[in-house]
């Protein structure tokens, strides 16, 4: 049994790790931290856990959580995380980070969309933390950089038609729609109900700081430069992502095919569900699961592939794959703790 720590605890992301953890057969939760809810037990902020446990939110420092967890999960803002990663791994623990502060290689590319990198010495330290393409390395990190959740959805959605060289990496367009949790908890008046409800919109358009993220990933696969054509959207809904592709193919394929290339490249993975010709995700089938569904479909008429990837934003694109990861670190079944049927309806 291991001994896992959520630093950063209070938001949406931190309860969503928390309630996957409480549960996991391997792992004990030692410490939750919150400056705000210092003292407060976790089940006074967030009801679901009444009577699954009486762990409390401390404000700590990471020598002191360090001393207290063998894993720590990192739940903070953008540019928080770099400034404890160096104190915990130091103590010699392993660390799942959830922000984007070592998700991004070149140090350059990162202080160009965030801020000044204060631990770039530990850049090249890192493993992306997208199982399905980096297993083997993540087994042996003991700093793992989990995806942004737009990222998780596309990257997973593309890899086959780029590791084969099956479309024109021009050609890349992503159309991407997500619930309101990915916003966070804290008050945001564009994350508020009446701007919300009823509505539909485009947001960062042409700017948005998961698409470097893309970029690099994309690129790896492809083994040449790949600039992706981004445009998020917000659904007025809680959870979920549904991105879809576009791009042009290479040869001439149809649907059957394209899906056949898909279900050999995912066939051992436990969490990528590849759907039938003819049939396309939506996100209330992966809801509080975390599964990457995947839908193909070709545009006979402009020689196109459409692809349609659906994952739950606080699961799949965030604290279910961390959980993925950390089972990876320590040996674990990949699949502890995360074989949850997705809520319907």
């Amino acid at each position: 049994m291991i001994q896992a720590g959520i630093y950063g605890a209070s938001g949406y992301t931190g309860q969503e790790l928390l309630r996957l953890l409480i549960f996991h057969p391997e792992v004990e939760v030692a410490a939750l931290t919150s400056r705000k809810y210092k003292g407060t037990p976790v089940s006074d902020v967030y009801p679901i856990f009444r009577g699954l446990t009486d762990l409390e939110y401390i404000d700590a420092s990471p020598e002191t959580v360090a001393g207290l967890c063998d894993v720590v999960f990192l739940a903070l803002p953008h540019g928080e995380a770099m400034a404890v990663v160096p104190a915990f791994l130091e103590a010699g623990k392993k660390v799942v980070d959830l922000s984007a502060d070592f998700r991004l290689r070149d140090r350059a590319t990162y202080e160009k969309w965030y801020i000044q990198h204060s631990a770039p010495q530990l850049l090249e330290r890192a493993v992306y933390g997208l199982p399905e393409l980096y297993r083997d390395d993540i087994r042996k990190a003991d700093l793992v950089a989990n995806p942004g959740c737009y990222p998780t959805g596309v990257i997973l959605g593309l890899a086959p038609l780029l590791k084969g060289d099956y479309i024109n990496i021009s050609s890349i367009i992503v159309d991407s729609k997500s619930g309101t949790s990915g916003a966070g908890r804290e008050l945001q008046m564009g994350s508020l109900f009446c701007e919300v409800n009823e509505g539909f919109k485009a947001y960062k358009v042409g700017g948005h700081r998961h698409a470097p993220e893309m970029d690099q990933e994309l690129s790896v696969l492809s083994n040449e430069e790949v600039k992706v054509l981004f445009t998020p959207h917000l659904l007025p809904v809680t959870r979920g992502i549904l991105s879809t592709i576009y791009a042009d193919m290479k040869g001439t394929y149809d649907a059957a095919q394209i899906s056949g290339i898909y279900e050999d490249f995912y066939d051992d993975e436990k969490f990528v569900r590849v759907y039938t010709v003819g049939s396309l995700p939506n996100i209330s089938s992966v809801r509080g699961s975390n599964y990457c569904d995947i839908g193909i479909t070709v545009d006979k008429r402009t020689g196109r592939i459409v692809i349609v990837s659906a994952i739950d934003n606080l699961m799949k694109g965030a604290a279910g794959q961390a959980v993925q990861n950390m089972n990876l670190m320590y040996g674990f079944p990949e699949d502890a703790g995360l074989n949850l049927v997705s809520l319907y309806p």
